[in-house]
């Protein structure tokens, strides 16, 4: 197993959205201990310059949703660190609830900031990376995009519709910029906390994964610097999924492969 180098991203200058907790403020961390020049994006302002202040990068408070506003810090983060090379579209809300219980205003948060905001920071980055000679982009989706989940049905449209919008634009942006995707599973982080804490939704939660626990923020992160970097050449329009197997067979299938074996015996 090859160790990653302590500079590997030296040079790099990376904005991350969603950057104050969470996954994203774990990649904040890890393309900044690996040489990076960080700009940390979050509509909160202190989350973002409370990460900001730890890994010697900048901050900037903005609502994914707004693309004027996105633009224009961009725009700025880019001018601040002399270039742009990475963009992690990592901003995300979620909510569980019946899909026939979603309210107006609901569907178009989680659309605005999971799909629109992704758009928005592609759109806003790509023309400085095809300017500056090349990029990558790396969009933060979820296992739910892959697969119906029951209550999050505006969150799965929002995510599907990241995977798709992430092979578009790596149509349209190759050979200059590639852009990937992640679809994270059941991943411990400020959103899915009450799960964490929660014992019983908890084991059920580990229960449906063949590695028996959650997963954490950095190794996302992991994954995120992997298709960011040198190492992933040649990679894009990609999804990788992290998420502990649980997109394998379900239970259901598990539980009847199990009973035709036995019938077989």
């Amino acid at each position: 197993m090859t160790v990653p180098s302590a500079d590997r991203f030296t040079g790099r200058r990376v904005i991350v959205t969603g950057g104050g907790s969470g996954i994203g403020a774990a990649c904040c961390r890890l393309f900044a201990a690996e040489g990076a020049t960080v700009t940390v994006l979050d509509r909160d302002r202190d989350a973002a310059a409370t990460v900001a202040d730890e890994v010697g990068g900048r901050p900037a408070a903005v609502d994914v949703r707004d693309g004027e506003a996105v633009t224009n810090a961009v725009r700025e983060a880019a001018g601040a660190m002399g270039g742009l090379t990475d963009l992690v579209n990592n901003a995300g809300v979620g909510m569980a609830k019946p899909l026939l219980d979603y309210t107006d205003k609901e569907f178009a948060l989680l659309v605005g900031v999971n799909l629109t905001g992704t758009f928005n920071g592609i759109r806003a980055a790509a023309p400085i990376m095809v300017e500056g000679g090349g990029g990558s982009i790396v969009n933060n989706a979820s296992l739910t995009g892959l697969r119906p989940t029951r209550g999050e049905g505006p969150y799965s449209a929002a995510k599907a519709g990241v995977l798709n919008l992430t092979g578009t634009a790596a149509l349209e942006l190759s050979p200059t910029v590639r852009v990937n995707a992640v679809a994270p599973g059941m991943v411990r982080t400020p959103l899915t906390e009450i799960i964490a804490t929660n014992e019983a939704w908890r084991t059920a939660a580990e229960a449906g994964t063949p590695l028996g626990r959650m997963g954490t923020a950095d190794e996302v992160a992991e994954v995120i610097a992997f298709l960011a970097s040198d190492a992933a050449a040649y990679i894009t329009g990609q999804t990788i999924v992290v998420d502990g197997g649980s997109v394998l067979p379900s239970l259901q299938s598990d539980a009847l492969l199990t009973a035709i074996s036995q019938s077989l015996r």
